[in-house]
This record gives C-alpha cells, sequence and structure tokens, in this order.
C-alpha cells in the first residue's frame, strides 16, 4: 500500500468588500486627483498629450477624407480608451500615497508589465463595446440618413439641419449612451483594482459592477463628471486632454480606494 501525499487546496482569495461612498466622497477624490497632478505634472501632462494627440490624429483622418459625419460617434466612443492611457496615472498615485520613489522607469515599467496579467483581456472587453458601438453607429446613419442627397451626407452642420440628422444626432445619443453606461459601469475601478490586486479580469468588472449599483448616486455623479470633464475637454482641438485625462485620471484612483475596502 503506497503512502499518498495529500492534495494541497489552493488559498482562497480574499473577499473584496465593497464599501459605501458619498458624492462628497466622489468630489474629494477629484480633489485629491487635482492635488496629484499638481504634485507631479510631469507624468499628467506626458500621459494627456499622448492621449490629446492621438484624438488630434484621428479628428485630421477623417477631415482629410471627408468622413467628418463619423466624428461624433467616434467622439462618444473615444472616452472608452481613456482608462487604459491612465494606467501610468494610476501607478503614479498609489506611489504618492505609499510613498514610494516616482521615476520614470518606475512608472512606464509598472504600464509594460500589465501586457502580461489581465489589462489585455479587459481590453478586448472594452474594444469588443467600442465595435458594437461603431456598428449600432453604422446602422443608425443607414436608418435616418441613408437615402441623403450624398452632399448633406457628407456635411455634418447640413446634415442637422434636417429632421434625419437631428433624429439620428437623438437616437445614436441614446444608444451609445446606454453602451457606455454598461462600459462604465463595468470598468469604473476595475483597472485600478487590476493594477493593485492579483486578481483576474472578470473579478475585476464583477466588482466595478458591485461598486456602481451599491453607489448609484456617487458614481452616477462621477460618471457625468468622467464623460462632461472628457467631452468639454475635446471641444478646443481635444487640447483640454491634456489636463482634464491626468486630473480624472489621478482621481478614479482615489474613488477606487473610497469605494474598494483595504486587502
Amino acid at each position: 500500500m503506497t503512502d499518498t501525499a495529500p492534495t494541497e487546496i489552493p488559498p482562497r482569495p480574499a473577499e473584496i468588500t465593497i464599501r459605501s461612498i458619498s458624492v462628497d466622497d466622489v468630489y474629494a477624490a477629484l480633489s485629491r486627483g487635482w492635488a496629484d497632478f499638481r504634485a507631479v505634472p510631469r507624468f499628467g501632462l506626458f500621459f494627456g498629450g499622448v492621449y490629446a494627440l492621438v484624438g488630434i490624429l484621428i479628428f485630421i483622418q477623417l477631415w482629410v477624407i471627408d468622413q467628418s459625419f463619423w466624428i461624433l460617434p467616434l467622439a462618444f466612443a473615444f472616452p472608452l480608451i481613456g482608462p487604459f492611457v491612465a494606467i501610468g496615472l494610476y501607478e503614479v498615485s498609489r506611489r504618492r500615497e505609499a510613498g514610494e520613489p516616482l521615476d520614470w522607469s518606475d512608472v512606464l515599467g509598472a504600464v509594460w508589465r500589465q501586457r502580461d496579467g489581465q489589462l489585455p483581456s479587459m481590453a478586448f472587453v472594452v474594444l469588443a463595446g467600442f465595435l458594437v458601438w461603431m456598428w449600432a453607429a453604422s446602422l443608425i446613419v443607414i436608418l435616418f440618413v441613408g437615402q441623403m442627397d450624398l452632399a448633406v451626407y457628407s456635411d455634418f452642420d447640413s446634415m442637422l439641419d434636417t429632421a434625419n440628422g437631428v433624429a439620428l444626432v437623438l437616437v445614436g445619443g441614446l444608444v451609445g449612451g446606454a453602451i457606455a453606461a454598461f462600459l462604465f459601469a463595468i470598468t469604473a475601478v476595475a483597472l485600478p483594482l487590476l493594477l493593485d490586486r492579483d486578481v483576474d479580469y472578470v473579478t475585476a468588472m464583477v466588482t466595478s459592477f458591485r461598486a456602481v449599483t451599491t453607489n448609484p448616486a456617487a458614481m452616477l455623479n462621477w460618471a457625468w463628471i468622467v464623460a462632461g470633464g472628457l467631452f468639454v475637454a475635446m471641444v478646443p482641438l481635444f487640447l483640454g486632454l491634456i489636463v482634464a485625462l491626468p486630473v480624472l485620471g489621478h482621481a478614479t484612483w482615489h474613488v477606487y480606494r473610497a469605494v474598494i475596502a483595504p486587502k
């Protein structure tokens, strides 16, 4: 009779506790985000500049190929990539909070290491949401303005002078808003959680959804702050994003720290 070694049961991951927060906590996180940006602006300006540059290049490309009517759908979708650009900003806020040194190699190294983690899977989820929105936007364009004169169809301002053009904007806004709301719910604190703890992306999304549904008033206010801040920042040729993204990125870390209890 041979002895068999006992089977080791892997440790159960620690439960993630969601805390109740108020609207005041959201504004406090925004204030801390502004403080982080002012303390180490070089990181914020770098990541914000990259984000703004991408937006400018997309805008110019659409204008050059005379496809300006796609600017609005892409403007709705563009904030979806913001949280991924802000990964480095979460790391900056985490290091400031922990009193760890801040240098480019550490911050960019933390971003680079995420390529082997759960972040790419999260990116695919958001990409899927982006593709669903672009498919829906294409369908809405066909339904409302597909039969228009080509000159009107290609001119965004002229298109808004028609009933179908106004309907396109309204319906597109509702559909885009619904998709954005769902993506916000599953990503609101998911990316800082993936950076901070060893969890899988599904757990991160479920936790984020729980955080949003547990704190609907506070998180709805946060969603409006993020969406409104990014859209206003995009108006002056995306240049406002150079400041808006880092402030909101740093603040996202502090919202995460407020709503997710420490280990």
